[in-house]
């Protein structure tokens, strides 16, 4: 098992056990545009992209804040990168979900997005 598994399994675990209270369902979108379709002959219509998982709310510190990048009503989201699932209709598929700038989480807007160094946790920041 490598570090990043070891992370992600420890953090699931604590997820279920001493952070229970503070973890939330997370629910993402991303619209997709549509593509032009050389065989078809015309373009692909535009879809959306969905997925799932959990993490943990919070909110920046005082001295993080600079009224420009990161305002005051920002909201900072972990989410471990193994639990963040594309859900496809009402299943969610084992595959993995990357956020991007511009998604909307849980009645946010994605405005940055950032991995630990073990690419371990997504460290996402929201806006209403």
């Amino acid at each position: 098992m490598g570090l990043r598994d070891e992370l992600q399994a420890d953090l699931a675990q604590a997820f279920n056990t001493d952070l229970a209270d503070a973890v939330s369902a997370v629910d993402g979108s991303r619209s997709v545009p549509g593509t032009y379709d050389p065989e078809k002959g015309g373009s692909v219509p535009a879809s959306t992209l969905h997925y799932t998982g959990r993490g943990v709310f919070g909110q920046y510190k005082a001295r993080e804040i600079d009224g420009t990048r990161i305002l005051a009503s920002d909201v900072r989201l972990k989410v471990p990168q193994n639990e963040l699932l594309v859900k496809d209709g009402v299943t969610v598929t084992k595959d993995p979900a990357t956020p991007a700038i511009g998604d909307r989480i849980s009645g946010y807007r994605v405005m940055n997005v950032g991995q630990d160094a073990a690419k371990a946790t997504w460290t996402i920041q929201l806006r209403k």
